[in-house]
C-alpha cells in the first residue's frame, strides 16, 4: 500500500509556506491542517479574555504575543481576528503540537460562561484537491466533459461567477470558452525547470467548467490561493472581503477550497466574511471536501446551519457513471446537492505552449477508501517525488506533457459544474436572485444518487457525458 496522500500533502504545503511552521490534527490526526503554537481570538475584549487565560494556564510562558495583523488601508483586518501564540512553535517534533490543544482546554471554561466560542487554531486552509487530492490531473486529448452547452447570449444580463482560486495560466485565452473569463494571473506556473508546478492550472480548470456549463456567463478568476492552494484561516477572511470588493459582490461564488476543524461551529477567522455574505444578494457554492468523511469541511457546511442556509450551497462530487458517490467525497447532511466530480475534461493550461508536469502522489493499489470499482485513487498509475522520499522506488518519477485538456476528479470540480447550472438557471429563465434559482434548481430536479447508503440529490448537466464504471480500465 503507498503512503497516505495526506502526510504527502502536508510535507508539499509546510514547503510552500516555509515560514509558518506546521501541525495536523486534532491531537496529530491527519483530519486537518494548523499553524502550530498559535490560537486565534476575535479582536478586543474577547482576544484579552484569551491571552489572560492562556497565561494563566502556561505560566511558564511570560513571552506571549499577541500579533493583530494590522496590515495598511481601510479594509484592514476586515476580519476583526487576533493571533496569539501560545508556544514556541520550534519547540517539539515536526508536525506535532500540544501547546494549541492545550491552550483551547484552557478557554473551555470560559467559553461555557460565555455561551460561545472564544478560541480557535489557525487552520490552514486549502483547495479541495490539495490535502486529499480525488486524482491527479492527466493529458486529454478528447473533447470537454461537460461539452460546452448551446445557450443564447446576454450581452447586456450576463450572470457573473467569481471564482476564488489559485489564478489562470498566461495563454488561458487560447481555449476558446473562456473568452468571456477575466482575472488574476497564476504566479510562477513553471519551476526553474520549465516544469508546470503542482495545482497551477486549477483556477483554469474550474474556470472552463463553468464556461462549458453555463456559455455566456461573465467569469472572473482571482488567485486568492496561490501559495500551493494553501492560506492561513486569520488571512483567508480578508482575502475573500479582497477578492468580491474588486469587483463588487457577484451573483455566484464559485469556492473550491476550505477545512474542517473538528467542531460544528464553522470557521472563527470567517466569521466576519459569512455574516456579512448573509446581506448580500450573492449565492456562495463551496466544494464539500475529498477526505470520504461526514465531518463538516468549512464553509461548504454552513449550508447546514439555518442563518446561512440560503446563502451557501455546499457541492459533494458523484462517481463517473453519476449513480453513486464518488469514493472521495465528503457527505453528510450537511451536503445540500452532488454533481459528477470523476474524470471531468476541461482545460488545465492554455493551448499555446506544450508544458511538462512531473506528478508528486504515490498511487494506491487499492481504493484507499475501501470501494471495488476503478476509483480515482487508482489513477494516474505512477509513483511521485514526494512518494520517494516516504518509500524506496526504482527509476524517476513519471513526466507528462499537457497541451490544453485534462481530465481531473475532485469535489472541486463539482462545485463550478453546480454554480454553472445555478447560472444557466439565472440566464433561461430570467431570474436575477441566484440564491432564488438555486432553490428553483433543486426544487424542480428529479434525478437522485446513492452516497453511502442514501438517496441524495443529483444534478447532471445536460452536456454532461457518463461513463459506466466497467468500462472505466484499472491501472496496469
Amino acid at each position: 500500500m503507498a503512503p497516505q496522500r495526506f502526510h504527502e500533502q502536508f510535507d508539499h504545503i509546510q514547503r510552500a509556506l516555509p515560514d509558518v511552521p506546521l501541525a495536523m490534527g486534532p491531537d496529530d490526526s491527519a483530519e486537518f491542517i494548523y499553524e502550530k503554537g498559535v490560537v486565534l481570538a476575535r479582536d478586543g475584549e474577547e482576544a484579552q479574555v484569551v491571552e489572560d487565560a492562556v497565561r494563566t494556564h502556561f505560566t511558564a510562558a511570560p513571552d506571549l504575543v499577541p500579533d493583530h495583523v494590522r496590515r495598511a488601508g481601510p479594509q484592514a483586518n476586515r476580519s476583526g481576528i487576533t493571533r496569539i501564540r501560545v508556544a514556541d512553535p520550534g519547540e517539539g517534533a515536526p508536525g506535532t503540537d500540544r501547546a494549541v490543544a492545550g491552550a483551547l482546554r484552557a478557554l473551555r471554561g470560559a467559553e461555557d460562561r460565555a455561551g460561545r466560542r472564544l478560541v480557535s487554531r489557525n487552520h490552514v486552509v486549502h483547495i479541495a484537491v490539495n490535502a486529499c487530492p480525488g486524482d491527479e490531473p492527466v493529458p486529454a486529448a478528447h473533447h470537454p466533459n461537460p461539452a460546452v452547452a448551446n445557450a443564447a447570449d446576454d450581452q447586456d444580463g450576463a450572470v457573473g461567477v467569481l471564482v476564488i482560486d489559485t489564478g489562470l495560466t498566461h495563454d488561458y485565452r487560447s481555449y476558446p470558452p473562456l473568452a468571456r473569463t477575466e482575472g488574476d494571473a497564476q504566479i510562477q506556473e513553471t519551476d526553474e525547470y520549465g516544469v508546470l508546478q503542482q495545482y497551477v492550472g486549477h483556477g483554469t480548470f474550474i474556470a472552463g467548467l463553468v464556461a462549458a456549463v453555463a456559455p455566456h456567463t461573465d467569469v472572473t478568476v482571482r488567485n486568492t490561493l496561490n501559495d500551493a492552494g494553501a492560506v492561513l484561516e486569520h488571512e483567508f477572511g480578508d482575502k475573500l472581503f479582497e477578492a468580491v470588493e474588486q469587483g463588487g459582490w457577484p451573483d455566484i461564488i464559485s469556492l473550491s477550497a476550505g477545512t474542517s476543524n473538528g467542531r460544528v461551529d464553522g470557521l472563527l477567522g470567517l466569521a466576519a466574511f459569512m455574516e456579512e455574505l448573509r446581506t448580500k444578494p450573492t449565492l456562495l457554492v463551496a466544494a464539500a471536501g475529498n477526505n470520504a468523511s461526514a465531518a463538516p469541511f468549512w464553509p461548504a457546511a454552513y449550508a447546514a446551519l439555518p442563518e446561512y442556509a440560503d446563502a451557501v450551497l455546499s457541492v459533494g462530487a458523484l462517481r463517473s457513471d453519476g449513480e453513486f458517490g464518488a469514493c472521495f467525497t465528503n457527505h453528510g447532511p450537511w451536503v445540500r446537492v452532488y454533481a459528477p466530480g470523476e474524470r471531468l475534461v476541461s482545460a488545465l493550461t492554455g493551448f499555446d505552449t506544450p508544458v511538462p508536469y512531473v506528478y508528486q502522489h504515490s498511487t494506491y493499489d487499492d481504493c484507499r477508501y475501501g470501494f471495488a470499482y476503478p476509483c480515482t485513487c487508482r489513477s494516474p498509475h505512477h509513483t511521485g517525488v514526494l512518494s520517494e522520499r516516504r518509500a524506496a522506488t526504482a527509476g524517476k518519477p513519471d513526466q507528462v506533457m499537457f497541451e490544453g485538456l485534462a481530465t481531473w476528479s475532485g469535489t472541486s470540480f463539482a462545485t463550478p459544474v453546480v454554480a454553472g447550472l445555478v447560472a444557466a438557471h439565472m440566464t433561461r429563465h430570467g431570474e436575477s436572485d441566484p440564491r432564488a434559482a438555486a432553490r428553483q434548481l433543486l426544487a424542480a430536479n428529479d434525478e437522485f444518487a446513492e452516497v453511502r447508503g442514501f438517496h441524495v440529490p443529483a444534478l447532471h448537466p445536460p452536456t454532461w457525458r457518463s461513463v459506466p464504471v466497467a468500462q472505466l480500465a484499472a491501472p496496469a
